[in-house]
This record gives C-alpha cells, structure tokens and sequence, in this order.
C-alpha cells in the first residue's frame, strides 16, 4: 500500500513524514526523493501503509490539510508510465 504525498515542504524529513502517517496505523517504509543532478528533494515523497484501511484512512484524512506550511496533496501511488517524461529531445 503505497501512498503519494505531494507539494512538501523542502524542510520535511523522513521522521516528520513518519510521525505524520504514523497516526493512522504502522509505516513499512518512507522515503524523500532527490533531484540527480542537485541531491535536492524534489518536494514530493512516497508512504507505505501496513493496510488498505490504514491508507484509505490516511488519504481521507490528510488530502490537502496544511501541513509545514503547505497545503499537501495525498493520494494512492500509481505506477509509473512508461515514456520517462521528457522529450526525448536533445538537452543543452
């Protein structure tokens, strides 16, 4: 049960996130993504749920609540695609 959060603050931690999610039941696994290139977060980070229920309860709940001063999107991951993103085109 992975759940997407969205729209983070650049100043979230792993262990904010965790306390965060831990409210609705038991974290398997958080993490903060970085930029490549820059070793930055990327603002977005991915929350896995011990149950269904738990993540139904935790979308429910925190889907566009203010949190670290940023109105954060909560949803159920989806797989990723398979074009990369991108163009394709040459990068300058």
């Amino acid at each position: 049960m992975t759940i997407y959060v969205g729209n983070l603050s650049f100043d979230a931690e792993v262990e904010d996130l965790k306390h965060l999610f831990q409210e609705y039941g038991s974290v398997s696994k958080c993490s903060l993504p970085l930029d490549r290139d820059t070793g930055r977060k990327r603002g977005f980070a991915f929350v896995d749920m011990s149950s269904a229920q738990e993540e139904t309860k935790a979308i429910d709940d925190l889907q566009g609540v203010e949190w670290m001063g940023r109105s954060i999107r909560v949803n159920k991951a989806e797989p990723r695609g398979g074009g990369g993103g991108g163009g394709g085109g040459q990068r300058w």
